[in-house]
């Protein structure tokens, strides 16, 4: 299992960023995939999660409405839009094939701040 997710960076507050993952090694289309977060000092926080087509999507209180996650199952990637970002957005962030973070890949570092 490989999954690598990319597009973090430095925003200010109201900001956006697109993160994305690729996927390898397991049959990415059949599986329900994840973006969870991970601020600094704190415990791994599930975000958000899609099934498998893509047709159930869930998130986190604090970002909905802001944050869209979504999928394509041709090219094995997953997407997180994230939109009006906050200070506490603040996160190393990383897609998973499952909820707990268990099978995560490297994540990527989203700092917004003034």
């Amino acid at each position: 299992v490989q999954l690598q997710a990319s597009g973090g960076g430095f925003v200010q507050p109201g900001g956006s960023l697109r993160l994305a993952c690729v996927a390898s090694g397991f049959s990415f289309r059949n599986t329900p995939m994840y973006w969870l977060r991970q601020a600094p000092g704190k415990g791994l926080e599930r975000v958000s999660g899609i099934s498998s087509a893509g047709t159930t999507k869930h998130y986190e209180d604090s970002v909905k409405g802001r944050f869209t996650v979504s999928r394509d199952n041709v090219q094995n990637r997953l997407y997180l839009q994230m939109d009006n970002l906050k200070s506490e957005d603040t996160a190393t962030y990383y897609c998973a094939k499952d909820g707990q973070g268990n099978y995560r890949g490297q994540g990527t570092q989203v700092t917004v701040s003034s």
